[in-house]
């Protein structure tokens, strides 16, 4: 899970079903899953080859992606977090050997993990966007943007790229993480009015947005919106699974 401090590195789904939504991402995404050993609850890994990409665990009555953002002291973030305006709900708690993380939100209410890995874990390399299978975007729903990209410009220090105009869906951010892509790491805007909270979406690469929509809906999943092209020349799609956990895809290809 190590990555440079300050960017997402690991994803987590909290599903009602672990064994069904595994069989779904592994058919619509092409990861492949692994399950941990260990005395604590059941936890699946998603490889990606041999590499981790995501974790799953099942949690009855709350069915959701949530991203682990890296940083240098959980504890000491923590506190900065609450000062910001975040909550903490689960306090800082160790994985012996692995990481110490805490489970908190940002002052809108999306929900966020902030870790430190165990330095002495292994670290293998990963590949990177747009490799199928890898997570080529985050994007945050808020109630507010300009307070949202402040609290992460000064906590993460995630910076600016541009600003686009959507016409009545308002701006759109795009935000670095410190990667310097051309387009950035993600994007934020503010919620549209039946998205019920403020929360992070993640968009999943896969090799063909049309082959993935099958996929989907063969797999009992919905489409909620697209397919779609968007600046840059990629398409997207935004989907629920059986679960009901939300979710995005992304392909260069139609």
């Amino acid at each position: 899970m190590f990555t440079p401090k300050g960017k997402f590195s690991w994803y987590e789904l909290m599903t009602s079903d672990a064994a069904a939504a595994g069989k779904f991402y592994s058919d619509v995404v092409g990861w492949t899953t692994q399950e941990m050993p260990g005395d604590g609850p059941a936890y699946t890994v998603f490889n990606l080859g041999n590499v981790g990409i995501a974790g799953m665990m099942t949690m009855p009555g709350h069915v959701a992606w949530v991203g682990y953002i890296a940083v240098d002291d959980v504890d000491a973030h923590v506190e900065k977090i609450v000062e910001a305006g975040g909550k903490l709900w689960r306090p800082a708690t160790d994985i012996p050997g692995i990481l110490r993380f805490a489970v908190m939100s940002d002052p809108q209410g999306a929900a966020i993990v902030v870790f430190t890995p165990n330095p002495a874990m292994p670290s293998p390399e990963r590949p990177a966007p747009p490799t199928a299978g890898t997570i080529g975007w985050h994007e945050l729903y808020t109630t507010d943007m300009e307070a949202g990209f402040d609290f992460y410009n000064k906590l993460f220090g995630w910076t600016k790229v541009s600003d686009m105009d959507m016409g009545p869906m308002g701006t759109y951010r795009l935000f670095d993480e410190g990667d310097h892509k051309q387009m950035g790491d993600g994007g934020m805007m503010t919620k549209a009015p039946h998205i019920p909270v403020s929360c992070w979406n993640f968009y999943f690469c896969v090799d063909s947005i049309g082959a993935a929509v099958k996929s989907v809906e063969s797999g009992g999943g919905r489409v909620l919106n697209g397919p779609m092209q968007v600046p840059g020349g990629g398409w997207i799609i935004n989907g629920q699974d059986p679960q009901g956990a939300n979710f995005s895809l992304v392909s260069n290809k139609e």
